[in-house]
């Protein structure tokens, strides 16, 4: 599949954001400026640009703890992503969710789960709605190779293929699951064969590249809005950096760090978009820095904004406020 100039260069511009957004956010936090928690995506960015490009507004994604590249991708403004994850009110959940916790409906990111292989079954009941209702709508579940390991995830699989449900599966394989190697947790050398066990088609793909996992991802979608069910997406990817900010990763082998990082899907999708003839260096540059000052301008914004108020503690908790006597 050929995608339009317009569309890889939009692919490009979200992989940019999520880098840069990653790489403010390690820069920020190592040198004391602000703090907050994060669980890096750096290195995945291919993955979620291409889902950016792939499902439409109305459709609903579940990511996890390190969803910042999936959120930017889906369009969850970077202030409200910042804001979340620094505790300020401009936050999504004003400030009160933090970084594990990012949600945003009026762009279909409907949960982002703290819990390893918690997102696949609230995946499948968003798609479950979705076909009682008669709506044109698929639902997307991203997840870690460490989320196959557990029985929600099986469960969550086993009921999406069984009814057929409009719902894909996305494995972004970072070869890691927190601390472990893949090879330590599962015999299997490609994750996407656990789908065979469903009835559901399992498909493997270069996750460092958007361009086939945009489409892989359209086969999928598509075949879950005319009816055909779900389909399990393996995308083989790295991450660069720990599984927490701050982890200096002892685990890793140097030499597969290093020809991971030297494969960096963000600098070899540019070359990409040069050596086709789709974008200039100049239109590339300017792309670029069009990131950074968004990067900066959001986190300018969220520094400057204050703190949740003792009044938000029971904001959004209760339909009706309830005031206790103290």
């Amino acid at each position: 599949m050929t995608l339009p100039a317009d569309v890889q260069r939009r692919i490009y511009a979200l992989m940019v954001v999520m880098k840069a957004a990653d790489d403010r956010l390690s820069k920020g936090i190592g040198t004391g400026e602000f703090m907050c928690v994060y669980w890096p995506s750096r290195g995945q960015e291919a993955i979620a640009a291409a889902m950016g490009v792939t499902l439409r507004d109305d459709d609903q994604l579940v990511t996890t703890y390190r969803g910042l590249h999936d959120l930017i991708g889906k369009g969850v403004p970077l202030e409200e992503i910042y804001g979340e994850m620094m505790g300020r009110t401009v936050g999504a959940s004003r400030g009160k969710g933090g970084t594990m916790h990012i949600a945003k409906p009026e762009k279909g990111v409907m949960l982002s789960t703290g819990i390893v292989g918690a997102g696949p079954p609230v995946a499948v009941g968003l798609a479950m709605a979705a076909k009682r209702k008669g709506l044109d709508r698929v639902t997307v579940v991203s997840f870690g190779d460490g989320a196959t390991n557990t029985g929600s995830f099986h469960e969550a699989a086993n009921m999406a293929a069984l009814w057929d449900l409009p719902v894909v599966f996305v494995c972004q394989n970072n070869m890691y699951a927190e601390m472990t190697p893949t090879t330590d947790t599962m015999k299997l050398e490609q994750v996407a064969d656990r789908a065979a066990g469903y009835g559901m088609p399992g498909m493997r793909v270069d996750g460092n590249d958007p361009l086939a996992v945009a489409s892989v991802l359209a086969e999928a979608i598509g075949k879950a809005r005319n009816g055909d069910g779900p389909t399990f997406i393996e995308c083989v990817t790295f991450r660069f950096r720990g599984h927490y900010f701050g982890d200096r990763m002892p685990y890793i082998p140097k030499e597969q760090l290093a020809e991971a990082m030297a494969a960096d899907p963000v600098p070899r999708f540019r070359k990409r978009l040069i050596d086709d003839g789709v974008c200039t260096d100049d239109e590339l540059n300017g792309i670029d820095e069009g990131a950074l000052i968004s990067v900066e301008s959001a986190l300018k914004a969220v520094l400057s904004a204050e703190a949740p108020s003792i009044e938000e503690l029971d904001r959004d908790v209760y339909a009706t406020p309830i005031r206790y006597p103290v």
